[in-house]
Formats: C-alpha cells, structure tokens, sequence
C-alpha cells in the first residue's frame, strides 16, 4: 500500500500572489537593458566627434539598441493589459498602495515615451535611422524644430526615468528588509517534487 506523507518544509507549496514567468523575464530583461540604455545615453554625449564616425556609431548602436527595447515594451505592456498584477498583502498599507501604483504608472509612460520619442527626434534628422548597420527607409522629410522637439522630450523622459527607479529600488531594498511579502511576487518560486512514503 502506498501512501503519501504529510507535507513538511522541505516541499514547495504553490503560492499565489506571484508574477507570471513571462512577467519576470521581462521584468529582468528590461530592467538589464534600460539600466544600460541609460548609462550609455549619459556616456555617449561626451564622446568626441574626431575621429569622424566615433560619436555616430555609439549613437546608431543606442538607437538599435532603443527599437528592440521598444518592442520588448510593447510586449511588457500588452502582457500587463491581459495580465493583471498580484495583489499586494493585506498588511500593506493603503498609502503605500497608491505610492506604488503612481510609481509603475510613471515608469510605464517613461518605458512608452522614451523609446517612441527618441525614435522620432532621429526620424527628423538628416541622418537616416540605422537598425544595427542597416539603413531604415525615410519617413518624413527633417525638420530641426520636430528634431529639437521630441530629443528635449526623450531627455526629460530619461530623467524622470532614473528618478521613478531610484524610488522602485529604495522600496524595493525596503521590502526586501522588511520581508512582508512584496518583493519575493516578483521572485521565481522554487518548486520540490513531493515526498512520498512506502508503508506496507
């Protein structure tokens, strides 16, 4: 006869409250790659531009690097659409709640503007956008002023960016000492097989 044995500590048990695995990956993957587009948008304005192509091949590789963030966002954000978030913990408090909420709203409207701005101001140029080396067709004709335009959006974006991150990570690190609950739904869960016992 067998029987299976009353679960103890060593078994995982399913926990809900947690992201999705398709949110997590995207979570990180994202987190990695707008971190680094950041540093290197604050790097790359002090490259010089002699010798000539130095500055314009660390700005066309941010670009390229920005449209494949920028379909890894749209994916992020139709997941989010269809995917509702955990709920936060009971003991959470409400303040903390609608803190939280303004701050993703923020970092997600950054996420959509950043990328889509800075696509624009380079379609006005009269440089052409190009995808790792490869030229993109002209959408418009240039215009210095729609150029100006959206590079002082794609800038403040930027900053209001970093400043909505430095808040996500403070409460994040916040949590995380705290241990009420938060930080470990964006965690992956880790998962042992039941342990079962021969009786005879």
């Amino acid at each position: 006869m067998t029987a299976t044995a009353p679960e103890d500590l060593t078994t995982a048990i399913p926990t809900p409250g947690r992201y999705t695995t398709v949110a997590i990956v995207l979570h990180a993957v994202l987190a990695i790659g707008l971190m680094y587009q950041l540093g290197l948008g604050v790097w790359m304005d002090s490259v010089p531009k002699t010798p000539p192509g130095l500055r314009a091949g660390w700005f066309n590789w941010h670009k390229s690097i920005g449209m494949v963030l920028g379909l890894l966002i749209v994916l992020r954000v139709l997941w989010r659409l269809t995917h509702a978030s955990p709920p936060l913990p009971d003991t959470t408090p409400r303040w903390q709640i609608q803190a939280a909420r303004l701050n993703h709203a923020t970092l997600y409207a950054c996420m959509v503007v950043m990328p889509l701005s800075g696509f624009l101001g380079s379609s006005f140029t009269k440089y052409p956008i190009k995808f790792f080396d490869l030229a993109l067709p002209r959408l418009w004709e240039a215009s210095a002023e729609l150029k100006t335009l959206f590079g002082t959006i794609h800038t403040g974006a930027s900053y209001v960016f970093m400043a909505a991150i430095a808040v996500h990570i403070l409460a994040a690190v916040w949590h995380g000492v705290r241990r009420d609950g938060v930080v470990s739904r964006m965690l992956p869960q880790r998962t042992r097989a039941p342990i079962e016992a021969d009786t005879h």
